[in-house]
Protein backbone atom coordinates (compact mmCIF):
# COMPACT_ATOMS: atom_id res chain seq x y z
CA UNK A 1 0.00 0.00 0.00
CA UNK A 2 1.49 3.21 -1.22
CA UNK A 3 1.65 5.98 1.98
CA UNK A 4 -0.62 9.16 1.95
CA UNK A 5 2.47 11.42 1.97
CA UNK A 6 2.84 15.18 -0.28
CA UNK A 7 3.27 18.92 -0.82
CA UNK A 8 1.74 22.06 -1.56
CA UNK A 9 2.20 22.18 -5.21
CA UNK A 10 2.57 25.11 -7.30
CA UNK A 11 -0.22 25.33 -10.27
CA UNK A 12 2.19 28.33 -12.04
CA UNK A 13 1.23 27.72 -16.12
CA UNK A 14 -1.81 26.31 -14.90
CA UNK A 15 -3.50 23.86 -12.53
CA UNK A 16 -2.66 21.37 -14.29
CA UNK A 17 0.60 21.28 -14.00
CA UNK A 18 0.49 20.80 -10.44
CA UNK A 19 0.38 16.41 -10.68
CA UNK A 20 3.31 16.33 -12.98
CA UNK A 21 4.82 18.43 -10.17
CA UNK A 22 3.75 16.27 -7.37
CA UNK A 23 4.98 13.40 -9.01
CA UNK A 24 8.13 14.67 -9.37
CA UNK A 25 9.00 15.59 -5.90
CA UNK A 26 7.48 12.12 -4.64
CA UNK A 27 3.58 13.05 -3.75
CA UNK A 28 1.57 10.07 -3.41
CA UNK A 29 -1.02 13.20 -2.78
CA UNK A 30 -1.12 17.02 -2.81
CA UNK A 31 -2.51 20.13 -2.20
CA UNK A 32 -3.34 23.31 -4.42
CA UNK A 33 -4.69 26.54 -4.45
CA UNK A 34 -7.10 26.64 -7.60
CA UNK A 35 -5.95 30.58 -8.24
CA UNK A 36 -3.83 33.10 -6.85
CA UNK A 37 -4.07 32.54 -3.12
CA UNK A 38 -3.31 36.49 -2.88
CA UNK A 39 -5.79 37.86 -5.17
CA UNK A 40 -9.06 38.08 -4.46
CA UNK A 41 -10.47 36.76 -8.11
CA UNK A 42 -9.90 34.03 -9.83
CA UNK A 43 -10.20 32.93 -13.32
CA UNK A 44 -13.05 29.83 -13.41
CA UNK A 45 -11.58 26.71 -15.11
CA UNK A 46 -13.23 25.48 -18.31
CA UNK A 47 -14.66 22.31 -19.01
CA UNK A 48 -11.64 21.62 -20.73
CA UNK A 49 -9.30 23.17 -18.22
CA UNK A 50 -11.22 20.57 -15.97
CA UNK A 51 -10.69 18.06 -18.47
CA UNK A 52 -6.95 18.52 -18.92
CA UNK A 53 -6.34 18.44 -14.87
CA UNK A 54 -8.68 15.55 -14.67
CA UNK A 55 -6.34 13.81 -17.05
CA UNK A 56 -3.06 15.10 -16.02
CA UNK A 57 -3.85 13.88 -12.80
CA UNK A 58 -5.17 10.33 -13.10
CA UNK A 59 -2.10 10.08 -15.28
CA UNK A 60 0.62 11.29 -12.56
CA UNK A 61 -0.63 8.18 -10.54
CA UNK A 62 -1.52 10.92 -7.58
CA UNK A 63 -4.63 9.38 -4.76
CA UNK A 64 -5.66 12.57 -3.73
CA UNK A 65 -5.65 16.35 -4.42
CA UNK A 66 -6.91 18.59 -1.45
CA UNK A 67 -7.52 22.24 -2.42
CA UNK A 68 -6.72 25.13 -0.15
CA UNK A 69 -8.28 28.40 -0.11
CA UNK A 70 -7.10 31.46 -0.87
CA UNK A 71 -5.69 33.71 2.18
CA UNK A 72 -7.86 36.62 1.83
CA UNK A 73 -10.74 34.97 3.32
CA UNK A 74 -12.30 35.59 6.64
CA UNK A 75 -15.61 34.51 7.05
CA UNK A 76 -15.71 35.68 10.68
CA UNK A 77 -15.44 39.48 9.25
CA UNK A 78 -18.18 41.41 10.12
CA UNK A 79 -20.26 42.95 7.90
CA UNK A 80 -18.90 45.11 4.84
CA UNK A 81 -16.41 45.19 1.96
CA UNK A 82 -14.39 42.40 3.79
CA UNK A 83 -16.90 40.11 4.17
CA UNK A 84 -18.78 40.56 1.24
CA UNK A 85 -15.46 39.54 -1.05
CA UNK A 86 -14.78 36.40 1.05
CA UNK A 87 -18.51 35.06 0.54
CA UNK A 88 -18.01 35.39 -3.23
CA UNK A 89 -14.32 34.10 -2.88
CA UNK A 90 -15.33 31.35 -0.69
CA UNK A 91 -18.07 30.41 -3.27
CA UNK A 92 -16.06 30.84 -6.38
CA UNK A 93 -13.24 28.54 -4.64
CA UNK A 94 -16.25 25.59 -4.40
CA UNK A 95 -17.17 25.75 -7.91
CA UNK A 96 -13.69 25.52 -9.00
CA UNK A 97 -13.47 22.40 -6.85
CA UNK A 98 -16.39 20.62 -8.13
CA UNK A 99 -15.74 21.76 -12.02
CA UNK A 100 -12.09 20.03 -10.87
CA UNK A 101 -13.63 16.85 -9.50
CA UNK A 102 -11.58 18.04 -5.77
CA UNK A 103 -13.51 17.20 -2.97
CA UNK A 104 -11.98 18.68 0.28
CA UNK A 105 -11.13 22.24 0.75
CA UNK A 106 -8.91 23.30 3.45
CA UNK A 107 -9.31 26.34 5.00
CA UNK A 108 -8.50 28.63 7.67
CA UNK A 109 -11.65 29.71 10.03
CA UNK A 110 -10.90 33.20 10.12
CA UNK A 111 -10.01 36.52 12.59
CA UNK A 112 -12.79 37.92 14.99
CA UNK A 113 -10.91 41.22 14.46
CA UNK A 114 -10.78 41.86 18.51
CA UNK A 115 -15.18 41.32 18.43
CA UNK A 116 -15.12 38.17 20.53
CA UNK A 117 -14.48 34.62 19.71
CA UNK A 118 -18.18 33.96 20.27
CA UNK A 119 -19.32 36.87 18.00
CA UNK A 120 -16.73 35.45 15.42
CA UNK A 121 -17.25 32.15 15.69
CA UNK A 122 -20.98 32.40 14.71
CA UNK A 123 -20.18 34.83 12.04
CA UNK A 124 -18.48 32.11 10.25
CA UNK A 125 -21.49 29.15 11.07
CA UNK A 126 -23.73 31.99 9.34
CA UNK A 127 -21.36 31.95 6.38
CA UNK A 128 -21.60 28.21 5.95
CA UNK A 129 -24.96 27.84 6.02
CA UNK A 130 -25.60 30.52 3.20
CA UNK A 131 -22.44 29.00 0.98
CA UNK A 132 -23.84 25.38 1.65
CA UNK A 133 -27.25 26.37 0.97
CA UNK A 134 -26.09 28.59 -2.30
CA UNK A 135 -23.51 26.31 -4.31
CA UNK A 136 -24.91 22.76 -4.40
CA UNK A 137 -22.83 21.42 -6.80
CA UNK A 138 -20.09 21.21 -4.65
CA UNK A 139 -20.50 17.87 -2.56
CA UNK A 140 -17.56 17.45 -0.71
CA UNK A 141 -16.50 18.82 2.37
CA UNK A 142 -15.15 22.01 4.00
CA UNK A 143 -11.53 21.16 6.45
CA UNK A 144 -11.48 23.65 9.13
CA UNK A 145 -7.71 24.36 9.94
CA UNK A 146 -6.45 24.41 13.24
CA UNK A 147 -4.37 27.86 13.87
CA UNK A 148 -1.46 29.11 15.84
CA UNK A 149 -3.76 31.76 17.28
CA UNK A 150 -1.85 34.89 16.00
CA UNK A 151 -3.53 38.09 17.04
CA UNK A 152 -7.47 37.57 16.75
CA UNK A 153 -7.50 34.18 14.59
CA UNK A 154 -10.13 31.94 15.53
CA UNK A 155 -9.12 27.87 15.47
CA UNK A 156 -6.48 27.51 17.76
CA UNK A 157 -8.25 25.62 20.40
CA UNK A 158 -10.22 22.22 19.12
CA UNK A 159 -13.30 23.69 20.79
CA UNK A 160 -13.52 26.49 17.82
CA UNK A 161 -13.66 23.74 15.17
CA UNK A 162 -16.02 22.06 17.36
CA UNK A 163 -18.28 25.37 17.94
CA UNK A 164 -18.73 25.71 14.17
CA UNK A 165 -19.50 21.99 13.13
CA UNK A 166 -22.43 22.09 15.44
CA UNK A 167 -23.41 25.10 14.98
CA UNK A 168 -23.52 24.74 11.50
CA UNK A 169 -27.35 23.46 9.74
CA UNK A 170 -24.53 21.12 7.49
CA UNK A 171 -22.38 19.30 9.93
CA UNK A 172 -22.01 16.39 8.26
CA UNK A 173 -20.11 18.90 5.53
CA UNK A 174 -17.38 19.75 7.70
CA UNK A 175 -13.83 17.92 8.63
CA UNK A 176 -10.58 19.14 10.04
CA UNK A 177 -7.12 19.19 9.32
CA UNK A 178 -4.79 19.59 11.83
CA UNK A 179 -1.37 21.13 10.88
CA UNK A 180 1.40 20.04 13.65
CA UNK A 181 2.93 23.11 13.62
CA UNK A 182 0.18 25.26 14.33
CA UNK A 183 -1.09 22.17 17.35
CA UNK A 184 2.34 22.99 18.78
CA UNK A 185 2.43 27.07 18.57
CA UNK A 186 -1.16 27.05 20.13
CA UNK A 187 0.12 25.15 23.17
CA UNK A 188 -0.76 21.04 22.11
CA UNK A 189 2.38 19.60 22.95
CA UNK A 190 3.33 16.68 20.63
CA UNK A 191 6.68 16.57 20.98
CA UNK A 192 6.03 13.76 23.82
CA UNK A 193 4.53 11.00 24.25
CA UNK A 194 2.18 11.50 26.61
CA UNK A 195 1.46 15.36 25.38
CA UNK A 196 0.67 13.43 21.45
CA UNK A 197 -1.90 11.15 23.70
CA UNK A 198 -3.27 13.78 25.50
CA UNK A 199 -3.87 16.00 22.35
CA UNK A 200 -5.40 13.55 19.63
CA UNK A 201 -7.49 12.55 22.87
CA UNK A 202 -9.11 16.10 23.74
CA UNK A 203 -9.36 15.66 19.88
CA UNK A 204 -11.30 12.96 20.03
CA UNK A 205 -13.30 14.53 22.69
CA UNK A 206 -14.09 17.52 21.06
CA UNK A 207 -14.88 16.91 17.74
CA UNK A 208 -14.16 12.84 17.28
CA UNK A 209 -11.37 11.51 15.34
CA UNK A 210 -13.72 10.45 12.44
CA UNK A 211 -13.69 14.21 11.29
CA UNK A 212 -9.75 14.16 10.75
CA UNK A 213 -9.59 14.44 7.24
CA UNK A 214 -5.78 15.97 6.37
CA UNK A 215 -3.02 16.45 8.26
CA UNK A 216 -0.20 19.17 7.36
CA UNK A 217 3.27 18.31 8.31
CA UNK A 218 4.93 20.95 9.41
CA UNK A 219 7.78 21.66 11.75
CA UNK A 220 7.31 25.15 13.66
CA UNK A 221 10.15 27.60 13.98
CA UNK A 222 8.59 28.84 17.55
CA UNK A 223 8.43 26.97 20.70
CA UNK A 224 5.16 25.35 22.38
CA UNK A 225 2.06 27.98 22.88
CA UNK A 226 4.15 30.94 21.00
CA UNK A 227 0.94 31.41 19.32
CA UNK A 228 3.72 32.04 16.21
CA UNK A 229 2.87 30.82 12.77
CA UNK A 230 6.42 30.13 10.97
CA UNK A 231 6.68 26.64 9.12
CA UNK A 232 10.25 24.65 9.15
CA UNK A 233 11.52 21.85 7.52
CA UNK A 234 11.16 18.50 9.27
CA UNK A 235 13.41 17.84 11.86
CA UNK A 236 15.07 21.31 11.94
CA UNK A 237 12.63 23.12 13.93
CA UNK A 238 11.41 22.72 17.76
CA UNK A 239 9.20 19.98 17.32
CA UNK A 240 12.08 17.76 16.14
CA UNK A 241 11.47 14.14 14.57
CA UNK A 242 9.54 12.24 17.43
CA UNK A 243 6.04 13.57 16.81
CA UNK A 244 6.43 12.60 12.92
CA UNK A 245 7.40 9.69 13.71
CA UNK A 246 4.89 9.21 16.37
CA UNK A 247 2.17 10.13 13.82
CA UNK A 248 3.27 8.40 10.76
CA UNK A 249 3.38 5.05 12.75
CA UNK A 250 -0.19 5.58 14.35
CA UNK A 251 -2.30 2.98 12.85
CA UNK A 252 -5.42 5.58 13.35
CA UNK A 253 -3.72 7.75 10.90
CA UNK A 254 -2.72 5.23 8.05
CA UNK A 255 -5.34 5.95 5.70
CA UNK A 256 -5.68 10.14 6.03
CA UNK A 257 -3.49 12.61 3.54
CA UNK A 258 -0.38 13.65 5.18
CA UNK A 259 0.61 17.14 3.39
CA UNK A 260 4.04 19.06 3.30
CA UNK A 261 3.58 22.83 3.85
CA UNK A 262 7.25 23.73 4.66
CA UNK A 263 9.43 26.36 2.91
CA UNK A 264 10.21 26.12 -0.43
CA UNK A 265 12.63 28.97 -0.40
CA UNK A 266 15.61 28.38 -3.74
CA UNK A 267 15.64 24.92 -3.26
CA UNK A 268 13.13 23.25 -5.28
CA UNK A 269 14.18 19.77 -3.73
CA UNK A 270 13.02 20.75 -0.18
CA UNK A 271 10.09 18.51 -0.63
CA UNK A 272 11.48 15.51 -2.11
CA UNK A 273 14.29 15.62 0.95
CA UNK A 274 11.44 16.00 3.39
CA UNK A 275 9.27 13.45 1.85
CA UNK A 276 12.04 10.97 2.10
CA UNK A 277 13.27 11.97 5.86
CA UNK A 278 9.57 11.12 6.71
CA UNK A 279 9.52 7.91 4.63
CA UNK A 280 12.86 7.02 6.83
CA UNK A 281 10.83 7.60 10.12
CA UNK A 282 7.51 5.06 9.06
CA UNK A 283 8.65 0.98 10.74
Amino acid sequence: MRDLLGAHMSISGGVHRAPERGRAAGCNVIQIFTQNANQWRGKMPTATDAAIFREKLEESGILDVVSHDIYLVNLASPPGDTRDKSMIAFQEEMQRCALLGIDKIVMHPGSHLGEGEDVGLKRIVESFNSLFAATPEFTGKVLLENTAGQGSNLGFRFSHLKSIINGSDCPDRFGVCLDTCHSFAAGYDLKTSAGYAETFAEFDREIGLPRLACFHINDSKKGLDSHVDRHEHIGQGTLGLEPFRMLLNDPRFTSIPKILETPKGDNDEMDEINLQLLRGLIT
